[in-house]
């Protein structure tokens, strides 16, 4: 498959499974304080075994080719520790995650797993928004001395923080899916009317400041 035709049916899979829900009408209020007409949650993705295992699958492909000298998966907690482990282990690679914060309590740790300095790491994310929360996780690895050979995630909402965010870290980021091929593919198949297109459009260009 194309990477066009993996983001299509991603998109279709999680809409499909309300992994991704879409009400331009009537948005979401993100933590933030943002309105959002888009919600995603990867995680429901876990409980249906065909999407499953075709993200892992386009994963793991995605990696072999981006970052063939890769020697260890890290999952960036919580929604990026099954989907790492899956990832690993389909990779026969030694796996770790990264806490977002350390552990209160025994070895207060803030990476699980063995730490190798000098070891070729992946990361994965199952989503990202501006890429805080990931670039905070790859850059605990790096203090820990792994050597951070890039990030993979499900999705993206196609910011253009997130972008200058890693490119700022020096990270490659590769995304399986966006925000712009799922829009594309809620046009083609009409699932919204054009002025809710055009609105779906417009949030992302000004987050902050999209209202209905």
């Amino acid at each position: 498959m194309t990477k066009a035709e993996i983001a299509t049916t991603i998109a279709k899979n999680l809409l499909e499974i309300e992994a991704i829900k879409l009400r331009p009408s009537e948005p979401f209020k993100w933590s933030s304080g943002w309105n959002s007409p888009i919600y995603c949650d990867n995680r429901i993705a876990l409980s249906f075994p065909e999407v499953r295992n075709f993200i892992k699958n386009c994963l793991v492909e995605e990696i072999k080719i981006s970052f063939p000298e890769v020697e260890a998966i890290a999952g960036v907690a919580t929604a990026g520790i099954p989907q790492g482990a899956l990832v690993a282990d389909a990779l026969n690679l030694p796996f770790l995650y990264v806490r977002p914060t350390p552990k209160n309590h025994g070895m207060e740790n803030l990476i699980e797993g063995k730490i190798t300095p000098g070891q070729k790491v992946v990361l994965v994310e199952d989503l990202i928004s501006t890429g805080g929360s990931s670039l905070k996780a790859a850059e605990a690895m790096q203090k820990s001395g792994f050597v951070i050979h890039g990030m993979v995630a499900i999705f993206t909402y196609n910011f253009e923080t997130a972008a200058q965010n890693f490119d700022n870290a020096n990270i490659i980021l590769k995304t399986l899916c966006d925000y712009s091929s799922l829009i594309s593919y809620c046009e083609y198949n009409k699932i919204f009317s054009k002025d809710e297109i055009a609105s779906l459009n417009e949030w992302r260009k000004n987050p902050s400041i999209w209202k209905i």
